[in-house]
């Protein structure tokens, strides 16, 4: 069996690639229904949907390339349903980049990790 450390990291990696792959409708399974995202400007979106919807906006755009979220840390509760991940993000461009730092709390949810909030924050760019 996976150890959940691990199998929030492989998760991690493959919504990165779904991101560069600008298939915003494959992300919809990462994150509970009620998820929260605080986006790098302090823009709060409310609920899976919206943040599917967000993403599918960006991918709209013929300049964004990707969004590379790499985990630095990955903690678990004592009962081993929570985690919190804690890493740098980076945003490319056509145009130039923007980079910072993040946190998501990921929630085990019918035998998967699952997204229940994130909180990017700008540094860069």
């Amino acid at each position: 069996m996976t150890a959940p450390e691990d199998a929030i990291r492989a998760r991690r990696r493959l919504t990165n690639k779904i991101i560069a792959a600008h298939e915003a409708t494959r992300l919809r399974p990462f994150f509970t229904a009620d998820a929260r995202l605080i986006a790098g400007d302090g823009g709060l979106i409310l609920g899976a949907d919206q943040i599917v919807a967000a993403f599918d906006g960006q991918f709209r755009d013929p300049d964004f390339i990707d969004y590379v979220r790499t985990p630095g840390t990955v903690e678990l509760d004592a009962a081993g349903d929570r985690a919190a991940e804690t890493g740098r993000w980076v945003a490319h461009w056509r145009t130039g980049e923007m980079s910072g730092a993040y946190m998501a709390a990921w929630r085990r949810q019918t035998g998967q990790w699952v997204i229940e909030s994130e909180l990017f924050i700008t540094l860069a760019g």
